[in-house]
């Protein structure tokens, strides 16, 4: 009588990769409680700035980037959270290089993007949705002057 060998181990299979209307969702959670500076519900700049990555010509992981983009910097989503999420590793290194570190100096910033394929075409949606004259008109003339500094200052630094 023959022994039958055992069976080999079966790799655990990966797990479904997140939809954009899942990857949503979670960016509109983990920011349900957040407001912009002019007291608009976070997700709407999130919405547009998929919208502008869409717009670009940007990819799915780069919308996904998109609706991530802040998740790590304000602290809505936790660094280990995006490791662990069902996101292709381009969406995550995409993430990563537009999450602003404190204290980091723009010049080292605006090369991690550069540096980072699909980051840059993020950003650019970013920085044009921050800048919006509608957008600005709301603030204080003091926050709107330095933030409008701030962004014509990384858009040069990032060759917009």
């Amino acid at each position: 009588m023959t022994e039958t060998p055992p069976n080999p181990p079966v790799p655990p299979t990966p797990p479904t990769p997140l939809t954009l209307a899942e990857v949503e969702a979670k960016a509109r959670a983990a920011h349900a409680a957040q407001t912009d500076k002019a007291g608009r519900p976070y997700a709407e700049h999130l919405q547009a700035v998929a919208e502008g990555v869409r717009a670009r010509g940007g990819d799915d992981e780069q919308i996904a980037a998109a609706w991530l983009h802040d998740a790590v910097e304000d602290d809505a989503l936790s660094e280990g959270w995006l490791e662990e999420a069902a996101l292709s590793r381009r969406t995550k290194d995409i993430v990563l290089a537009v999450t602003k570190r404190a204290g980091e100096a723009p010049e080292v910033y605006a090369r991690r993007i550069l540096d980072t394929p699909g980051a840059l075409l993020v950003k650019e949606a970013d920085l044009a949705h921050n800048a919006d004259p509608a957008r600005l008109a709301v603030l204080d003339a003091s926050t709107r002057i330095r933030l409008t500094e701030k962004y014509v200052k990384m858009r040069a630094l990032l060759g917009l």
